[in-house]
């Protein structure tokens, strides 16, 4: 499994000294804090310095001018599950999208797929299911969204068993 996680991604030099401009692309920005250290998509393991969250300005150790931080800029940020779990906290009813991925989707015991994918829009989350096959075959369609909501949709996340149980879904299934 390929544990890297993108979490931003790097902009222009800024100034002199090595800064760069930081395009964070996760909900956790805490996890940008001196010591941490990421690697990039060129392979490369960058120790943050500081970071500037007013500013979106990081610098990373080593990279003490302009011409050494321009090598860096457009790389993208990763970093592994474990670290993310020992650097961000959850609040209720959240949990890691890498979590998410691959969990059953059960409503009223029926199998109706597996997430394959989570996709943010600006009201909320919806989880990307891929449809259990019995159901395809009932011509059914081969993948269908449902909102992660846990007022109308998600009675329960079970990360441990990999299953979600839900509610009024298989009528959005059915209506995909």
């Amino acid at each position: 499994m390929n544990d890297r996680i993108y979490v931003a991604k790097l902009g222009k030099a800024v100034g002199l000294k090595g800064h760069l401009r930081l395009f964070i692309e996760s909900d956790f920005p805490e996890q940008f804090k001196k010591g941490t250290s990421f690697t990039t998509n060129k392979n490369l393991t960058l120790t943050i310095e500081e970071y500037n969250p007013n500013r979106d300005l990081v610098k990373f150790q080593d990279y003490n001018d302009v011409d050494t931080a321009k090598r860096l800029t457009n790389q993208f940020l990763y970093t592994t599950i474990e670290q993310t779990k020992n650097s961000c906290n959850l609040e209720n009813n959240e949990y890691f999208w890498f979590d998410i991925i691959n969990c059953n989707i059960k409503e009223n015991n029926q199998d109706l797929g597996k997430v394959v994918e989570i996709h943010r829009y600006p009201l909320e989350d919806y989880l990307e299911i891929k449809t259990a096959e019995d159901l395809v075959k009932k011509n059914l369609p081969k993948t269908f969204l449902i909102p992660y909501n846990v007022d109308n949709y998600i009675l329960n996340v079970d990360i441990k068993n990999k299953e979600i149980e839900v509610k009024n879904s298989y009528e959005i299934l059915e209506n995909s």
